[in-house]
């Protein structure tokens, strides 16, 4: 008997719906048109600030981006561009801006370009005319902009702003031929006049688009006076002279107007110094003395603190390995306590807690003792490394159980039955172990600490001030808590540059040890093979 098999039904795949691929297309484009707007508008922006450079950046960027995602053979570029992007724009730039920064005198009364430093330098030198005639005004205002709508003494109307010179106006609303409100603007009132009256008091309005003609200014916001530049530039020469005293201050190459003895006249302007940043740095003993106390101290605080907490944290990671060890699982969970709190709340708490007058070990602990652990330059020192021992130790006890749980007991075992004990085990068989886990862990906590800027500036604000220097400087500053108080500390001025310099030493620094030292732990990975 003959049996016939039938054949097997041809399955046919369902094709995928159209919709979808045209709305994904559509989301693309629409997403890809966003952002290809708003970098024509960056572009023009930059343009329009004669940043060149970057606006080309820009566009190339965008256009490379937009070309990458429009093509179907590019699939891992796509997933590689947002990484790139925010790798480029969070990290390299930042670097390659910082160290731009750090070869100029960027920094208080160094910040814009030279025309814009002249410009300053006449707008701060204007002084009232005396018997100068006096124009009626209004203050009139459009987009948060403050303009003066002012009546010469010859009838003219005028309109002006801090950026605008003034114009005759012909549509004005006179009231007794004086302007009173024109068309587009908004009159303030005499009660908005008083709430803005150091706004108004501190705009001047140019005659003319050269600032030696001079300027109005008001008091009360009802009569403006004419104020003349005591100092008059010359474009020629590029000289300053103050018409008082007659005194000429020249563009000595520094970025400022500087006078024969010496004295300069603020604001100047950014320009290049080379290597003037570094040797400062390293040259003025006003600056070397001090940086060198916090680079040792930086490198005693990071080297202490990973130490500490590695012994803190693998110890009791052994202890409570031990199988008999009663509770372990909450022991484990007592012990990670620390780092289940932010770092800088908790840099706060203790900062209360040693507190010489008020803190709790002082006041309860120690019966009222007054010990300053905060304010004296040695027990600073010491709180926070107990402190960082406290925060720290958790990230080490977690890393090292792991580890240990990783490691066969079948060499321990074995150590054991050869005659090994406990400390010949431990050295021998489990430390060399766990270094191959933990070694680049440490390293990336020698690197964090080197930076930890939270414990740093919440628990002591890197003090108590060294008061044998004049920089803004403390016993417990670390090199970044040191460029912070250099670029934004109050006092000393704002020196970006020689912030800057300072952070490339610490790049420089961190960079050199990390290489050197995962160089150093290659040797652990013959304990694999």
């Amino acid at each position: 008997m003959t049996t016939t098999l039938a054949e097997p039904e041809t399955v046919h795949a369902a094709p995928a719906p159209r919709s979808s691929g045209a709305r994904g297309l559509l989301v693309k484009i629409a997403c890809l048109g966003l952002l290809d707007a708003l970098v024509v508008y960056a572009v023009f922006a930059l343009a329009l600030h004669d940043q060149w450079l970057l606006a080309g950046a820009a566009a190339i960027s965008a256009v490379l981006i937009t070309w990458t995602y429009l093509r179907r053979d590019m699939l891992p570029a796509k997933y590689l561009v947002p990484g790139t992007v925010f790798l480029v724009a969070f990290q390299l730039f930042v670097i390659l801006f910082s160290g731009y920064i750090a070869f100029t005198n960027y920094g208080d009364g160094h910040v814009g370009t030279k025309e814009d430093a002249v410009a300053v330098l006449i707008n701060k030198s204007l002084a009232r005319v005396p018997d100068s005639d006096a124009y009626d005004m209004v203050v009139l205002e459009r987009d948060g902009e403050i303009a003066f709508l002012v009546t010469a003494p010859d009838g003219r109307v005028q309109l002006g702003g801090d950026d605008r010179p003034l114009e005759d106006v012909a549509d004005a609303v006179l009231d007794g031929g004086v302007a009173v409100s024109l068309d587009g603007y908004r009159t303030l009132t005499f009660a908005e006049i008083i709430a803005n009256q150091k706004r108004i008091a501190a705009t001047s309005v140019p005659f003319s688009d050269d600032p030696e003609d001079g300027a109005l200014r008001t008091q009360d916001g009802s009569l403006a006076y004419r104020y003349a530049a005591t100092m008059d530039y010359d474009p020629t020469a590029d000289t300053f002279t103050d018409l008082t005293t007659g005194t000429v201050y020249r563009d000595v190459g520094t970025g400022a107007f500087v006078a024969p003895d010496g004295a300069e006249i603020q604001p100047g302007w950014k320009i290049g110094v080379g290597l003037d940043n570094f040797v400062r740095a390293f040259g003025e003993e006003s600056i070397r003395g001090p940086l060198l106390g916090v680079v040792t101290w930086t490198f005693v605080f990071a080297g202490v603190s990973v130490a500490s907490t590695f012994v803190a944290g693998v110890l009791l990671a052994l202890l409570l390995d031990d199988p008999r060890i009663r509770l372990r699982r909450t022991l484990r969970v007592l012990v990670i306590l620390p780092y289940a709190f932010p770092p800088f709340l908790s840099a706060l708490v203790w900062s209360g807690l040693l507190n010489p007058q008020f803190g709790f070990i002082n006041q309860t602990l120690l019966g009222g003792a007054e010990v300053p652990w905060l304010t004296d330059p040695l027990l600073a020192k010491v709180s926070i490394l107990l402190v960082n021992l406290w925060l720290g130790y958790p990230y080490m006890f977690l890393v090292a159980t792991g580890a240990l749980q990783a490691i066969p007991r079948d060499y321990v075992e074995a150590a054991e039955m050869d005659g090994a004990g406990a400390w010949m085990t431990f050295t021998r068989i489990r430390l060399p172990l766990l270094m191959v886990t933990m070694a680049p862990l440490v390293i990336s906590s020698f690197a964090f600490n080197f930076n930890n800027f939270n414990l740093i500036y919440m628990l002591t604000e890197g003090g108590p001030q060294d008061i044998s220097t004049e920089m803004n400087v403390g016993a417990t500053d670390i090199l970044i808590t040191l460029v912070y108080k250099v670029a934004f500390g109050e006092g000393s001025g704002r020196d970006y540059g020689l912030a800057s310099a300072f952070s490339i030493i610490i790049f420089v620094l961190v960079s050199a040890i990390a290489v050197y030292s995962f160089r150093r732990t290659r040797a652990l990975e013959d304990i694999h093979r």
